[in-house]
């Protein structure tokens, strides 16, 4: 099966080296010319994966047209507001066939629209089945070959789900279908917000019991939040929302966190979005979810404090005392059927 991969950030590049692994025909095709030019001459994405080689099985295209010819799956490793874009330049440079699949990497709602990801290509490429790949991964370990476990989703026009499942699927990397394309998008794109949480706390100092329960009350709104958008209960509690939520707000890899934690300690929201080499999916996510959560009177009040945070100028440590100190209540759990 013929992989081409859109996007060469450390994700884009480690799911290619993967790939590669799995004896996969592989395309990795990054946005700028000048980075296609740097990582044939080099093999080592020295900006996102440092010191991994890039083995001669991935084949770095600098043409996206020649890269799409005879590609059965395309996976899309760009930020989720870039999506859009991308996914239009892929349109245009279609020429002969069409792939079997578009799946997305990028995690978070479309601002404006609130769109998941899927929605997004489908309304770009209309008539290619769209999914999203998503899980509690790390790109330096998947690039490494470290044990892993992902879910991939797709729309119910996708027949070649099974195929590209055991495609991408190795002794490192197991891979389960899911068939609740919104839960799982909605998900993979919540649990970035949470992770800024997790860091403010880590920040602020205030140890292992507040990170406890920030994990457990943001699990317990995830669901509330994905439920009252159509998503199914259960699939919160498997890889797209608690793998994944326990891995980003835990992982000193992530870049959410990082962000967050940075936040705690008293750093300016401003300051640290000036100049960013990288994305940190979670913020403009939290402007969306936000937005989406008001427009449907979702009661979200850990991603509200977030909001606030990020976008009002509100202290992190207001923040958290607001939740500690909002009217007691009967902690409930949301079913599982």
């Amino acid at each position: 099966m013929n992989f081409t991969v859109i996007g060469a950030g450390a994700w884009g590049t480690a799911f290619a080296l993967h790939l590669a692994r799995a004896g996969q025909p592989v395309t990795l095709v990054p946005r700028r010319r000048e980075q296609a030019e740097k990582l044939s001459a080099t093999r080592e994405n020295a900006d996102y994966l440092p010191g991994i080689a890039i083995p001669p099985e991935v084949v770095v295209a600098d043409d996206l047209s020649s890269a799409l010819q005879g590609a059965d799956v395309l996976l899309v490793a760009c930020p989720s507001q870039a999506l859009r874009e991308t996914s239009r330049r892929i349109g245009e440079h279609l020429k002969d066939g069409r792939p079997r699949m578009v799946v997305s990497l990028a995690k978070g709602l479309e601002l404006g629209t609130h769109l998941r990801p899927s929605q997004v290509i489908a309304a770009a490429l209309p008539g290619i089945p769209s999914g999203m790949l998503t899980g509690p991964t790390n790109a330096g370990e998947v690039a490494r070959g470290l044990p892993a476990a992902m879910v991939l989703a797709a729309d119910a026009t996708a027949e070649s789900l099974r195929e590209v499942q055991a495609a991408l699927s190795t002794a490192t990397l197991r891979v389960y279908t899911g068939d609740d394309l919104p839960g799982v998008e909605y998900g993979g794109s919540l649990k970035n917000i949470y992770a800024i949480a997790s860091g403010c706390c880590d920040g602020l100092r205030l140890g292992d019991n507040t990170r406890a329960a920030l994990l457990t009350r943001a699990l317990a709104e995830m669901v509330r939040v994905g439920v009252a958008l159509g998503a199914r209960p259960e699939t919160f509690y498997g890889l797209s929302g608690f793998g994944d939520l326990v891995a980003t707000c835990h992982g000193v890899w992530s870049r959410n966190r990082e962000f967050g934690y940075e936040i705690g300690t008293g750093k300016s929201v401003a300051a640290l979005m000036t100049g960013r080499k990288t994305v940190v999916e979670g913020y403009k996510t939290t402007e969306s979810f936000h937005g989406l959560c008001l427009e449907r009177k979702i009661e979200a009040p850990i991603m509200r404090e977030m909001h606030g945070i990020l976008f009002e100028n509100r202290p992190a440590a207001n923040a958290i005392n607001a939740l500690m100190t909002r009217s007691l209540k009967r902690e409930t759990a949301a079913p599982l059927n």
